[in-house]
């Protein structure tokens, strides 16, 4: 189950609208997670509602608070994760690996679960970003040939126009699909079946797009050899995209500054492009604005923030790198057989999936 669906449960549960429900960051759909969220229940205390019971969601605690839980909140996360049909020897490649990745830092790459899928989430979020609402439905409802098995019929549904038999179609867990469904069976415009999709759902394949041009940044910047260094006409932020530093010839030459950027005090960063991201310059901002181009923007061509109801449309700056902290790294056997497990630390926003490329070398994992 991913993250939204799980705050849908607790805003019917606790009946107030999907708003109420704060949360600091999304967790991966495909593990054993455990997050903290907020339910804005004004005049109640937990007393005052039934036992939730669900079969994949379990309530471990629960307290009073003055606070909503808001994205930034988080400090970071700790994944353990178990690599399997590998011989426990591998353990030796896995911790070299480990030891050279807490010493220069783990690429910031946007994992495989924030495109989707069907791996077109980004796209998605291209076609709205290009007031294309009918090729975002398409991406969204149409098929593909990444579909499951249970969603080919409903995809075909859409494809042929019957919105309405193509919602029913969908499994009832497919909130966003079977809205967009509802809003066209309903005879609304294409434009006004996105509008009928969660803000925060809008956000993220809006924040897809963002990640997809940033993965192909710090790709670059991989392939040329400059990831690890500063450059001048970089923007340096810390590990959770504060306090943003342009890098200029006298930084370069200060000893403190570039001792701080070793110790990964704060990184060079990437664009999250949008109209009100601060950009980087000389050589590095053409870079980045060549690699936006390849997407089919320029930074003019980026809408409005003001035209879209959505979170993440402005833009930000993100690190190129992070720490990995508190890591163990193990081979052992049991009943599944064989594993190498490998636990670790990283800040708020970084993925364990990326860690997981450099430890295993498979590739990009199907990212684009």
């Amino acid at each position: 189950m991913n993250a939204m669906e799980m705050f849908g449960l607790l805003a019917r549960h606790f009946g107030v609208p999907r708003a109420a429900i704060g949360y600091a960051g999304l967790k991966d759909k495909q593990a054993i997670t455990r997050q903290v969220v907020s339910v804005h229940t004004p005049g109640k205390t937990v007393d005052d509602f039934p036992h939730f019971e669900h079969k994949q969601v379990k309530i471990l605690w629960a307290d009073q608070h003055d606070n909503k839980l808001r994205r930034g909140h988080l400090k970071g996360n700790r994944f353990s994760i178990k690599i399997r049909g590998v011989e426990p020897i591998a353990v030796r490649t896995a911790l070299a690996a480990m030891r050279v990745l807490e010493r220069d830092g783990v690429p910031e790459r946007f994992g495989p679960q924030r495109f989707g899928y069907l791996a077109n989430n980004h796209l998605i979020g291209r076609s709205i970003l290009a007031h294309d609402p009918r090729a975002a439905l398409d991406l969204l409802l149409g098929p593909s040939e990444r579909s499951p098995e249970p969603q080919v019929r409903a995809r075909a549904l859409y494809a042929e126009g019957d919105y309405r038999a193509a919602r029913d179609a969908f499994p009832r867990s497919f909130t966003t699909e079977r809205v967009a469904l509802a809003a066209l069976a309903n005879g609304e415009s294409a434009e006004q079946a996105i509008d009928a999709i969660d803000p925060d759902v809008l956000g993220f394949y809006i924040s897809s797009f963002q990640s997809a041009v940033f993965n192909a940044v710090l790709d670059r910047r991989i392939v040329e050899g400059t990831f690890g260094k500063l450059l001048e006409g970089d923007i340096t932020v810390t590990h959770a995209g504060r306090h943003p530093t342009p890098v200029d010839d006298v930084r370069l030459a200060d000893a403190s500054f570039l001792a701080r950027y070793a110790e990964m005090e704060f990184c060079a960063s990437g664009p999250m492009w949008g109209r009100k991201m601060l950009r980087a310059g000389g050589a590095v901002d053409a870079m980045e604005v060549e690699t936006l181009e390849a997407f089919g923007f320029t930074p003019d061509t980026l809408p409005d923030p003001a035209e879209f109801d959505a979170t993440m449309i402005g833009g930000t700056r993100r690190p190129l790198r992070c720490p990995i902290t508190n890591t163990e790294v193990e081979g052992g056997s049991g009943e599944l057989g064989p594993y190498i497990r490998v636990a670790f630390d990283l800040p708020r926003g970084a993925f364990a999936t990326t860690v997981l490329e450099e430890i295993m070398k498979i590739g990009t994992m199907d990212t684009p």
